[in-house]
C-alpha cells in the first residue's frame, strides 16, 4: 500500500499581500509565483502557497471560505538545530516583525519550543530537533 503524501500545504489568507510580506520577508520564504491572489514559495519537501479565501470561494462554492474565522486552525513548525538556535531564531523574528507569542521554553517533552503569530493571528512555533534527528 502506498501511503499518502503531502504536495500542497495552502494557508488561506484575507490579505494574502500581508501574508506574503510576512512569509518572504520575515520568515525568508523565496517566492516562486505570484499571481495576486495567489502565492507560492519554494520549500524543501513540500509546495508551500498562500492563497485568499474568495478565490477558494469561487472555484469551490463552499461558504466556509468565505465565513468569519476564528481560533487556531493549523499551526507551522519550524525545525531549528539546536535549542539555541530557536533562542535566536525566535529573537531575530520577532525584530524582523514575527508577532511575539510565547518565548523560547524547554518543554516537557525536551524540545526547545518559541511561538510566534502571522499577520493573520496563526500561531507557529520554531522547535529544536533531538541530537542526531533530521529535519
Amino acid at each position: 500500500m502506498r501511503y499518502p503524501r503531502i504536495g500542497l500545504v495552502t494557508v488561506l489568507a484575507d490579505d494574502v499581500d500581508a501574508m506574503k510580506a510576512f512569509y518572504s520577508g520575515v520568515l525568508g520564504f523565496e517566492t516562486v509565483e505570484h499571481l495576486g491572489s495567489y502565492v507560492e514559495f519554494r520549500s524543501e519537501g513540500v509546495r508551500f502557497a498562500v492563497c485568499a479565501r474568495d478565490v477558494m470561494f469561487t472555484h469551490t462554492g463552499h461558504p466556509s471560505y468565505v465565513e468569519e474565522t476564528y481560533g487556531q486552525r493549523f499551526e507551522l513548525a519550524f525545525p531549528a538545530a539546536t535549542p539555541e538556535e530557536v533562542d535566536r531564531l525566535y529573537w531575530e523574528l520577532v525584530e524582523r516583525g514575527a508577532a511575539a507569542v510565547k518565548p523560547p521554553e524547554t518543554m516537557p517533552w525536551g524540545r526547545r519550543t518559541a511561538f510566534i503569530a502571522d499577520p493573520e493571528g496563526n500561531i507557529h512555533e520554531v522547535y529544536s530537533l533531538h541530537e542526531g534527528e533530521d529535519a
